[in-house]
């Protein structure tokens, strides 16, 4: 049976656990009772102060009041007018996160389908606002719960082996483009369709 993580396991460097949540389990238990479930195959990392993306306009003042949440407590970033789940990292007063990206659907699919009704399977989880609203996430309901909450929770999977992990630069970062900081199961057709701000060496993969 999976545990669930605990809040205090998110006081910690978020891009090592960006890496350690591939294959971990986001379920969510809806008010009649259906649970809704995916794998994370894909996550990013974001750590202020030494993030230039956080000193670059892309996090204001209130986002960053939000990051700074206590460890282990879910947040939300609006882009686009479309919430993004995060999960706030390090201590309380620290503005850091991992952004959930993507998921691959594996309970409740049926639910999900009708919170977001495509044509196909593939475009149902495949990025950051599509779990959102699979999953229906509301920020008003969610912002600020643990990770090991009644309604919402992350549950430890089988760990996800390093040579089936591609690291590329983050997707729509200006500053700080070039940092190394998403991680996505490499080969799963449910991984986002962003495209890496920046182009990585090898070596800068860390592969």
């Amino acid at each position: 049976m999976p545990t669930p993580y605990t809040p205090a396991h998110f006081d910690a460097n978020p891009v090592t656990l960006a890496r350690e949540l591939l294959g971990a389990r986001l379920e969510r238990t809806l008010p009649d009772g259906r649970v809704l479930a995916g794998r994370v195959v894909e996550a990013e990392a974001y750590d202020c102060p030494r993030d230039p993306s956080c000193t670059a306009g892309r996090f204001h003042h209130i986002k960053t009041l939000e990051l700074a949440a206590p460890p282990g407590q879910f947040v939300f970033w609006v882009a686009y007018g479309h919430p993004l789940l995060q999960i706030a990292c390090r201590a309380e007063g620290t503005a850091a996160s991992v952004l959930i990206r993507a998921l691959e659907p594996l309970e409740g699919v049926d639910a999900m389908l009708e919170h977001r009704p495509v044509a196909s399977e593939r475009n149902l989880t495949s990025g950051p606002a599509k779990l959102v609203q699979a999953l229906a996430l509301s920020p008003a309901t969610f912002r600020g719960q643990s990770v090991n909450g009644a309604a919402l929770r992350l549950l430890h999977g089988e760990a996800v082996p390093d040579e089936r992990v591609s690291i590329t630069a983050r997707v729509g970062i200006a500053a700080g483009r070039n940092l190394p900081w998403r991680f996505f199961e490499t080969g799963s057709k449910w991984i986002s369709g962003g495209v890496p701000s920046m182009e990585l060496a090898p070596g800068e993969r860390g592969l």
